[in-house]
């Protein structure tokens, strides 16, 4: 079973109020066949610091993940939620995606083939990359 290379990313949202808005754009990336989505959990964190969870078929706004996650629904174990959980502050919530980036299966499978093994890899943060884009322009302009 070829498996594409996998990510995570956790989302957070000031308040508990989870309002829907990013999900044509996931659904969108994943019916143009870019992404499989494999797992979506929202975790809430009170104001006494009391954590809760609730996936995505729980909430009628998130319906559209339905027929999107590939039925791995429950693939993020009760660890990796309380690790998660960590970084939220009080009041506060988080979405937590786990999906397979479909766009890098064949690219993936010739690592593989070519007897090739990712030794790291990581995503780097938008704004660091904008500053360094600028940065790079001023001195350019220079």
């Amino acid at each position: 079973m070829t498996i594409a290379p996998v990510e995570y990313m956790i989302v957070g949202f000031d308040g508990n109020h989870f309002n829907g808005q990013i999900v044509p754009a996931i659904v969108e990336l994943a019916e143009a066949g870019l992404i499989k989505v494999l797992d979506i959990v929202f975790i809430l964190k009170d104001g006494n610091g009391d954590i809760a969870t609730l996936e995505f078929d729980d909430l009628e706004e998130l319906e559209p993940f339905q027929d999107l996650t590939g039925g791995h629904p429950g693939l993020l174990s009760e660890e990796d939620l309380i690790l998660a959980a960590e970084v939220l502050e009080p009041n506060t919530s988080a979405a937590f995606f786990v999906w397979e980036d479909l766009w890098a299966a064949k690219f993936a499978q010739a690592i593989l083939e070519s007897g090739g093994t990712l030794l790291k890899g990581e995503r780097i943060p938008h704004q660091l990359v904008v500053e360094a884009l600028e940065f790079d322009a001023q001195r350019a302009n220079s």
